[in-house]
């Protein structure tokens, strides 16, 4: 299977790369318009700014690169954002597939930390993206900003209040959490997603 990887000004790119090596996949990472629209599997991984990210990605070309992939695609952590329409981070367009804007967390008690750091739970999980994957697993987040629950989402989970853990439309899908730090869940769902049929 030819599996690529958004090559742009990210963090935490090289693990997800090793996470799919440990599920017998090389994968390439590129900012190649042509070798992207030839893959069977395409991914937008990441840590960073939102901001950043998006001029990163309209420098290359790559916002319309994205939007016109027609196979699985798979945003994780700031890629599930930068798949939405705006985010108070930096207070930036971005690529529009989730009409969705992503929020800042706002603490309501002392106890709720921002970032939001650690593992928690998901639940009203949908699409093939979870098969297998039972009600209340733990997956882990590391994150400040967030997409609030919207019609487009398949997964959810709380910190300070539920918000969307994963989300799909059409070829699109996202997870807010980091499968490839997530044990042996994580690795059911990255390999879920490399199973999924174009269709799914």
């Amino acid at each position: 299977m030819n599996v690529a990887i958004i090559k742009y000004n990210a963090g935490n790119i090289h693990s997800v790369v090793n996470s799919l090596r440990r599920l017998g996949v090389e994968p390439l990472l590129t900012d190649n318009a042509e070798e992207l629209a030839r893959a069977d599997r395409v991914l937008l991984p990441g840590q960073g700014e939102a901001g950043c990210a998006m001029g990163c990605l309209r420098e290359n070309g790559l916002d319309t690169v994205i939007c016109d992939l027609k196979q699985p695609v798979l945003g994780i952590c700031i890629g599930q954002q930068l798949l939405c329409r705006h985010s108070e981070e930096g207070d930036v367009d971005c690529l529009g597939i989730f009409d969705a804007e992503v929020k800042r967390f706002s603490p309501s008690r002392h106890e709720y930390k921002v970032p939001a750091m650690g593992w928690n739970s998901l639940y009203d999980l949908r699409t093939p993206l979870f098969k297998g994957i039972d009600e209340n697993e733990y997956v882990y987040f590391v994150h400040s900003y967030y997409v609030p629950l919207c019609s487009e989402t398949i997964a959810v989970t709380d910190y300070i209040q539920p918000y969307s853990a994963a989300m799909n439309v059409r070829n699109f899908y996202a997870t807010q959490f980091h499968p490839e730090k997530s044990g042996d869940t994580g690795s059911r769902i990255l390999q879920n997603f490399l199973d999924m049929d174009a269709n799914d």
